[in-house]
């Protein structure tokens, strides 16, 4: 036998379930050992990545979720999910363990709306924090100049933005596909 020092070094199941965050989920054994263990995916705020993770949802299911709680729909138990993708309840209890229905007040004051830098004005523009009259003009400026943008990633390369603005103004935008 091989000294400890010399063994391949496995991570434990566990230790991958809790640490890492794009881990896909191989069976609902896996499932319900990572919601013992108090991992979750919080529903209405779950993007493609968290949906993926889940035994038995498709790449199309995922983006469907993704687009509708972007567009407002919040989910408030698992009915509402198999409603949204036109399955049967059955289908998606198992999953039930690290599946979390919080709610999010769109009228509180603490709650983000995101702005598409697509269609906003420069007025709407200077409502998010880090965002001043400055840069408000130049992404509308280069909006019109060069078209829409396609993703968070663009809008930093096309207006040179730096990592600690980009960081800071991100959650506050949501991007349309036209």
């Amino acid at each position: 036998m091989l000294p400890a020092w010399l063994r391949p070094q496995f991570p434990s199941r566990r230790s991958t379930l809790l640490n890492d965050p794009y881990y896909r989920f191989q069976s609902i054994d896996e499932v319900r050992l990572a919601g013992e263990l108090g991992v979750y995916i919080d529903v209405n705020q779950a993007g493609v990545d968290d949906w993926l993770r889940l035994p038995g949802v498709s790449i199309h299911q995922a983006r469907s979720l993704v687009a509708l709680t972007q567009s407002g729909v919040q989910f408030h138990c698992i009915e509402d999910l198999a409603a949204a993708l036109s399955l049967p309840v059955q289908r998606l209890q198992p999953l039930t363990p690290i599946l979390r229905f919080c709610y999010y007040d769109a009228d509180s004051p603490s709650t983000i709306q995101p702005i598409d830098p697509n269609a906003a004005s420069i007025e709407q523009l200077t409502q998010i924090p880090a965002v001043d009259l400055y840069l408000a003009r130049a992404i509308v400026h280069d909006r019109q100049r060069h078209g829409a943008y396609r993703h968070l990633a663009e809008l930093q390369q096309r207006l040179g933005l730096s990592g600690q603005l980009t960081a800071e103004i991100m959650h506050y935008l949501k991007f349309s596909h036209r």
